[in-house]
């Protein structure tokens, strides 16, 4: 049982706390209510941007870096589609140098044409290196859009296309800033060696002068329901043929998210799941193959990939695949298999809340989700998943309809 104290300050920041003195340190997590859904799709990436610039100083603090350095700190962020995650690791002791550097930067960015210039370049390199430039990269750039018509998760979190970020204006930044990056929009976790009073007493003297603010209430496109296969097939300089399938789900939220989840694992997680047993090991038609879910705010993915050895065809491998989803539609997993599953994913949750860092991460996100204290009950719904369940699951899921398929062939 993860303990856990909350309040919820004026401006509507909403601060977590959980005290684990098994450590000397503290983190500091700082989540925003924003990722690359929120954007307009002709101005895509700034999301992704943001996590840049919100390193390149702020109103009162040139660099982030430095003084967090000198009291033995340090410090990390990401972005995905729903959130964008800020964090930092440092002595207990030194705490309130997190809060001052956090809240300066949720107050106001040093908003200028030099900070932005570093950041977007920095942006457009990352998108070069990672996007264009590395073998299957833009696989992301293909299987988005081939699945979302309607909604933002049609692009990556890194964006459209290059031109959006370069096209930026510093105008643009503001406006995205303001409008979502916000007490009123954002949950404070701490976790660590620390005292909850003197938490809250510091999350009222660092944030509380904040405003709260007007978020952007522009309403997210929702995806209508797949009623057609949808294929794509591309060439490219890659070392070997691969495939990837995803068919929609439902959002993280929902009831059967974690019937969804075990279904993934029954079929990848580890060498003796279904696909890796079958596909990688028996019948030797891949060198890897992996099934997992995007576990998004909205609805989302579920994704089969596979990269094909040598002398197997693109044609062998959609069959095999199917094979095996078909199998898991149409006959009900044994409840040793199930059990298997669970058990693991109880592991990997016990082992993940070791951490004080992973703590104060995963508090955030329930936060947002609902209720922090929600963490506490994960394990049980997970075991509450039935073997009738994931057969309801396979068959809802596994149809072609509901199919986006990426045929990404090598051209050597």
């Amino acid at each position: 049982m993860i303990n856990i104290e909350k309040r919820t300050l004026d401006n509507g920041l909403r601060v977590v706390v959980h005290v684990d003195k098994s450590t000397p340190l503290a983190a500091v997590n700082v989540l925003y209510n924003v990722g690359s859904k929120n954007e307009n799709p002709n101005k895509t990436g700034f999301a992704h941007l943001f996590e840049h610039l919100m390193f390149g100083g702020s109103k009162n603090i040139p660099s982030y870096d430095a003084p967090l350095q000198l009291v033995g700190g340090d410090n990390n962020a990401w972005t995905s589609c729903d959130i964008t995650n800020y964090y930092l690791t440092l002595p207990a002791a030194n705490i309130e140098t997190g809060f001052w550097l956090e809240s300066d930067r949720m107050l106001e960015l040093d908003f200028s044409e030099k900070s932005l210039e570093v950041q977007r370049k920095v942006v457009i390199e990352e998108f070069k290196q990672r996007y264009l430039n590395q073998p299957y990269g833009d696989i992301p750039l293909l299987i988005s859009p081939l699945a979302y018509k309607v909604h933002p998760y049609q692009w990556p979190t890194i964006g459209k296309e290059i031109s959006h970020i370069e096209n930026a204006t510093l105008a643009d930044v503001k406006s995205f800033f303001y409008s979502h990056y916000a007490p009123n929009n954002a949950v404070l976790c701490v976790s660590g060696n620390v005292n909850p009073d003197k938490i809250f007493k510091l999350a009222e003297k660092w944030f509380g002068p904040i405003p709260f603010r007007e978020l952007d209430k522009n309403e997210i496109p929702q995806e209508p329901k797949q009623t057609k296969e949808r294929r794509l097939e591309v060439e490219r300089n890659v070392p070997a043929d691969l495939i990837h399938k995803v068919y929609h789900i439902g959002k993280r939220t929902d009831a059967d998210f974690y019937t969804v989840d075990l279904l993934s694992d029954i079929l990848s997680n580890g060498p003796s799941a279904r696909l890796n047993q079958s596909l990688v090991k028996e019948q030797q038609l891949f060198s890897e193959v992996n099934a997992y879910i995007s576990g998004d705010l909205h609805p989302g993915l579920f994704s089969v990939t596979g990269r094909l050895l040598p002398g197997t065809s693109m044609e062998q491998a959609e069959k095999a695949i199917q094979t095996e989803v078909d199998k898991v539609s149409a006959t009900a997993i044994s409840d040793y298999e199930l059990q298997k599953v669970k058990n693991k994913i109880e592991s990997s949750l016990v082992f993940s809340e070791i951490s004080f860092l992973n703590k104060a991460m995963n508090l955030a996100s329930f936060e947002l989700l609902g209720q922090a204290e929600n963490i506490n009950t994960e394990v049980e719904k997970y075991q509450a998943v039935t073997t009738d369940g994931i057969l309801k699951s396979a068959q809802n899921t596994f149809t072609t309809e509901n199919s986006s398929t990426l045929l990404y062939r090598s051209s050597k």
